[in-house]
């Protein structure tokens, strides 16, 4: 054991610096890619980044307004900076990582207003080697218990003119799902929300994406182009325009992140966002089960035919938990019939909640007593769906009821928002449901945070338009679309995609289906999307005999939903992507290709030393008319081998790789 990778490294100095606008601070990262400059104008504090030698943030004004016509940033002093440079592992309940690094240099800079309230604000920036974040820090001060904030006027003046990759909105109340678009950065709208993360490819395939990490009691953030520079802009509070932010001091703001590389996948494997986040304040989380769930209303509730009548009763819900029983699933998700919850509610549809909606009490049809006991009998757990305004404000009694009857987690829908208060009581549902032992799935909700550090019961997050909408787009979802979501929201981390239609058909025939919805990419493709995107609550959201008896799906038996390690190996925006993810000593490497057919080599030298048994699964050479088809080899491999993907249209290729004794 290396006894030096158990503990923090740090090392901290105080450094008398000149402070006047002709000197910049600087901070550069560890192994000096990434370098950060700092100074202070008569106007606003100015921030310039530089990536292996090229600026790629120039000149940056950074200011805060607050109600009042109150604003912070000109006629500013800089006091005393403080620069840090840590090095420790912390290990994640659950992630794309078992262990993550958290190496960075950090500095925190004093800034206090000459005149006036003399308030002081510390402006603290990590530089990382894969990254770089900065947030504001209100510390409790004498002259200053409070503030609301109007707006926060962090700009990224981004030199050149590289091509941008977002969702765009004209509203602040939105799904967070929707079709990237992809400009020139000058082709962009002023005014325009774009919504995080954004993906920046420079020349030279130089890449930046820009999101933000731990966002807790704060607005979320959308950039808009403003005089031509990029500007964060905030989600006001609900009702008026104005307020963004209320907070009593101290008060720190979420870190706006800069993920940076000369590879597309470094962004991927970065832990970036966990490292700003804290660690879980509740030690014991051993009753936590991550895994793969059913989700019947995907697939528009299927059952088998005569054998019972379906609907929100035991039998339909027995059918799905014998189903994930006999195939090592770990939940069955509890929702309803026909457009209406498992709960009584007089609302008319899923949709909405109405005065007389009780999350605690069922259907007269539905017992979820007898289903979570028979469930538990059987070796699975159940979860359930639910509107957010059924179970909030009372969350205490909603989340009592449903640990009294054994249910073990829930899927919560409709947020749609993601004003200061939204994030507020998306807090308060994953602290409150940690200490009734409850998993939460977050749907219509925003972009992951790296929240599931100091939440390890967040297990997933919707926040992109995925497979739900082949129940009702004319045209479906395309693999070019499920690329865009690999390179842009995969970013953020944990991505809830209704994974698993068993149902491939070629482009031209693809019509919509609200039951038994059909899938454009290939059975391949669909096997890769459960190694692609990170979830620790992956659907298989088709019904049973869908799977039973098909190839491939013996794959997602056993396919792990938490990983020990993620490695990169080919990635090109746009075309392709191969993800491998460590699972012990076993290795799940997934590969999805877009809308052209192509050939890849890929080395294995991620592997450690040793021979591997490598169960392949491949496109069949006729998935163009019969995109299920699929091919299974057996091989032998090691870390020296290299091997040809050959890539069809809308393709995909699974690997499954366990050490050889």
């Amino acid at each position: 054991m290396n006894i030096f990778r158990q503990l923090p490294l740090l090392f901290l100095w105080i450094v008398n610096l000149p402070v006047s606008a002709q000197s910049p601070l600087q901070l550069t990262s560890l192994d000096g890619k990434i370098k950060f400059s700092f100074r202070l104008t008569k106007k606003a504090p100015v921030y310039k980044i530089m990536y292996k030698g090229k600026t790629i943030i120039d000149d940056s004004e950074l200011s805060l307004d607050f109600s009042g016509a109150d604003g912070f940033g000109t006629s500013l002093q800089l006091l005393k900076p403080t620069f840090i440079e840590v090095d420790e592992y912390y290990d994640l309940i659950v992630g794309k990582a078992k262990t993550a690094r958290n190496q960075y240099r950090e500095v925190s800079i004093p800034l206090v207003e000459k005149g006036g309230k003399k308030r002081r604000i510390n402006f603290v920036v990590r530089a990382f080697n894969d990254g770089l974040a900065f947030r504001y820090e209100f510390p409790e001060q004498q002259n200053w218990s409070s503030y609301t904030l109007t707006n926060e006027s962090s700009t990224f003046n981004v030199n050149g003119d590289p091509t941008v990759r977002a969702l765009h909105w004209d509203n602040y109340n939105n799904t967070h799902e929707g079709f990237y678009q992809k400009n020139k950065l000058s082709e962009l709208k002023a005014g325009d929300l774009m919504d995080l993360p954004a993906l920046l490819e420079f020349p030279g395939r130089v890449y930046m994406a820009i999101t933000e990490a731990n966002l807790r009691n704060y607005a979320g953030m959308y950039l808009v182009k403003k005089n031509g520079i990029l500007t964060s802009q905030l989600s006001p509070l609900q009702g008026q325009t104005e307020i963004k932010v209320k907070a009593s001091l101290p008060h720190r703001t979420p870190w706006r992140v800069m993920m940076m590389s000369d590879r597309i996948g470094a962004l991927i494997e970065s832990n970036i966002l966990t490292n700003l986040n804290d660690p879980a304040q509740t030690k014991d989380w051993s009753w936590l089960k991550p895994g793969k769930t059913s989700f019947h209303w995907w697939n528009g509730d299927i059952v088998p035919d005569t054998t019972f009548a379906p609907g929100a009763n035991f039998e339909t819900n027995k059918y799905y938990i014998d189903f994930c029983a006999r195939n090592g699933l770990a939940y069955h998700s509890v929702i309803g019939y026909g457009g209406f919850a498992w709960y009584q509610s007089d609302a008319p549809n899923y949709g909405a909640v109405g005065p007389r909606t009780d999350v605690t009490k069922t259907v007269p049809s539905l017992n979820i007593e007898e289903i979570c006991n028979y469930a538990q009998k059987k070796g699975v757990d159940i979860h359930v769906w639910v509107h957010w305004k059924a179970i909030y404000p009372n969350l205490d009694k909603a989340f009592s009821q449903f640990q009294k009857w054994g249910i073990k987690g829930m899927m919560v829908d409709f947020l749609e928002r993601d004003d200061q208060e939204m994030v507020n009581i998306q807090e308060e549902i994953l602290k409150k449901a940690a200490e009734h032992k409850l998993f939460i799935q977050f749907h219509g909700a925003y972009k992951s945070t790296g929240l599931h550090r100091t939440y390890p019961n967040e297990f997933t997050r919707e926040g992109a338009l995925n497979y739900e909408n082949n129940k009702w787009l004319k045209e479906g979802l395309s693999p070019d679309h499920d690329l865009d979501v690999a390179f842009t929201r995969l970013l953020a981390g944990a991505t809830d995609y209704h994974l698993g239609g068993f149902r491939a058909t070629p482009s031209k025939k693809f019509k919509t289906q609200y039951t038994r919805p059909l899938m454009i990419g290939t059975r391949a493709h669909m096997l890769a999307m459960y190694v692609v995107l990170e979830s620790y609550l992956q659907m298989v959201a088709d019904y049973p005999e869908a799977y039973e008896g098909q190839p491939g799906f013996e794959f997602l038996q056993k396919v792990p939903t938490t990983w020990d390690e993620t490695v990169v190996p080919n990635a090109k925006v746009e075309k392709y992507i191969t993800v491998a993810r460590r699972k012990n000593t076993d290795w799940y490497v997934g590969t999805i290709n877009n809308t052209e057919a192509r050939n890849v080599n890929m080395a294995l030298d991620f592997l450690p030393e040793g021979t591997y048994t490598l169960e392949w699964y491949t496109d069949a050479h006729d998935v163009d008319e019969n995109p299920d088809h699929l091919i299974k080899q057996i091989k032998t491999v090691s870390h020296k081998d290299v091997l040809t993907l050959e890539l069809a249209p809308g393709g995909g290729q699974v690997m499954h790789l366990q050490k050889q004794k």
